[in-house]
């Protein structure tokens, strides 16, 4: 829920109090204090299973200000400034942030100067006076944000043609911006960049401010929907902003490279209807407004970046995919802000949660206006599927990335391999229980986060019988299970992957 901020009078006493507890703990126990303030700072995490140090424990982070000046030139550092806003769990001497691409110039906690050092990819923050258990405190740092890579730390900042664009999945937010870079720890968003005047600067959620001086222009956006670390998305460019409305009023915004206005438009006209499709599936689309965000820049992939998608332009402007594959691959990233935004993952294991439901929607969508039937793309993944668990592990304990591989875990196991396992689902509750899970997993989990317990729970609920052993086995086994309806399936020899959309999105 939203936290209020301590007053400053409130917070001023808080210290006071400190200070005299402090004290009295150095007259009695000096020697236990000075040994553990000179223990050196050691990287931390929440213990996620694939990504055992990403995160943070001991405090909730409510909010971000992100705030980005950008020299007109994709291959300088951004000057930044992040201030987070957070709740303490637990009694604090120091604070780990997870930063790890960028000069840090200093840092303050409360408006007072703090110690910083490096340990790992965190930056740990040693503030003047301990942190209490449930008290609110801020932390500003000023620092550089680097948009240039090595060739085995790729992420964070993607460099397009004219400018940047932002690509954080599934652990690199921290090499743009300090944070706690877990899901687990959703916040809202203020991001304000600053750019010479001629570019155009997009981020997430609504326009709350332009402001122009001595040839620069400082647009300012805020996010009131909780948002993962990696989701942020930040568009610096030559680029036009389109606008239209999608259904119940719902603002939409594009962000296209100038000089593809007019072959691009064709495909954003699709979008609202493309809303509506997925509306009459799982129920309202969750945030305050949507759009797609053309980058020309070559990825590899799209992302579902929270409100504002991330697409690689040539996908739509290169003649040689087919309209059915494009649409899809856009109701694809488009479900993802239900599946894995609205609804994020309690860890990464959970990501078949995400990926899963936005294939899902990307072939039921295929099926409903391309005449691509389901039936026939889950055959050929169960065919695939015994391949993809012994590659990449069931699909809800996908196997560990490869060192320094920021997609390492987007394996066909968890695009296709999860569809399947709701396809197996719906075989075995019927179509109308499924289609009632989908719509409560949407709304009850709404700007929250949920993992596969709470999906196993709830399929169990909606279907009126526990559903544990089934999911178990289709969720954690080596080998595929029998399909409900379809005893004459078998996994294909070769267990190669079939050809899908979904090969193309994250």
């Amino acid at each position: 829920m939203p936290h209020t901020p301590h007053t400053p009078t409130s917070r001023s006493r808080g210290r006071s109090r400190r200070r005299l507890r402090i004290a009295a703990l150095l007259a009695s126990a000096v020697s236990v204090c000075m040994v553990a303030a000179s223990a050196p700072p050691t990287p931390l995490g929440v213990g996620d299973r694939l990504f055992p140090h990403l995160g943070n424990p001991g405090y909730d982070v409510a909010a971000y200000d992100l705030s980005f000046t950008y020299s007109g030139s994709n291959s300088e550092p951004l000057k930044a400034v992040t201030t987070i806003d957070a709740w303490t769990t637990a009694d604090l001497d120091r604070v780990n942030l997870d930063f790890a691409h960028g000069q840090v110039d200093s840092v303050e906690v409360d408006g007072e100067p703090a110690g910083f050092a490096t340990a790992g990819e965190d930056l740990v923050v040693t503030p003047e006076d301990a942190l209490d258990q449930g008290e609110w405190m801020r932390i500003t740092v000023r620092h550089s944000s680097d948009p240039v890579y090595s060739e085995d730390r790729e992420g964070g900042w993607v460099r397009t043609a004219d400018g940047l664009a932002m690509a954080n999945q599934a652990d690199v937010a921290h090499l743009v911006f300090p944070c706690n870079d877990h899901p687990s720890d959703k916040a809202r968003f203020t991001i304000r960049v600053t750019a010479p005047d001629g570019l155009t600067a997009v981020a997430n959620g609504l326009p709350v401010g332009v402001e122009r001086s001595g040839g620069a222009t400082t647009w300012t956006y805020r996010h009131d929907h909780p948002m993962a670390t990696e989701l942020a998305q930040v568009s610096i460019g030559r680029s036009t902003v389109l606008r239209r409305t999608g259904p119940h009023g719902l603002p939409l915004r594009d962000v296209v490279p100038t000089e593809h206005r007019a072959a691009l438009e064709p495909w954003l006209e699709k979008t609202p209807d493309q809303i509506t499709w997925m509306e009459n599936k799982v129920g309202r689309y969750p945030f305050e407004t949507y759009g797609l965000l053309m980058a020309d820049a070559t990825t590899g992939f799209e992302l579902e970046t929270q409100t504002l998608s991330l697409f690689e332009r040539e996908l739509f402007t290169e003649p040689g995919y087919p309209e059915w594959y494009v649409e899809s691959i856009m109701v694809h990233e488009l479900a993802h802000q239900w599946f894995g935004n609205s609804v994020s993952p309690a860890t990464w294991s959970d990501l078949w949660l995400n990926e899963g439901h936005a294939t899902w929607y990307e072939a039921l969508y295929a099926e409903e206006t391309a005449d691509k039937p389901v039936e026939a793309r889950m055959k050929a993944a169960y065919g695939a599927s015994d391949g993809w668990r012994a590659k990449g592990g069931p699909p809800a304990a996908p196997k560990p990335p490869t060192s320094g591989s920021k997609t390492g875990i987007f394996r066909a196991n968890v695009y296709d391999g999860a569809a399947l396992v709701l396809y197996a689902l719906r075989q075995e509750i019927g179509r109308a229980a499924f289609e009632r899970l989908e719509r409560t997993w949407a709304t009850r989990h709404r700007d929250d986060t949920a993992g596969t317990a709470d999906f196993v729970r709830l399929a169990s609920e909606i279907s009126g019988r526990d559903l544990g052993d089934f999911l178990q086995a289709w969720l954690y086994d080596q080998k595929t299970p029998p399909m409900p309806g379809h005893p004459d399936w078998r996994p294909t020899a070769t267990g190669q992957a079939p050809a899908t959309a979904g090969a193309h999105g994250e």
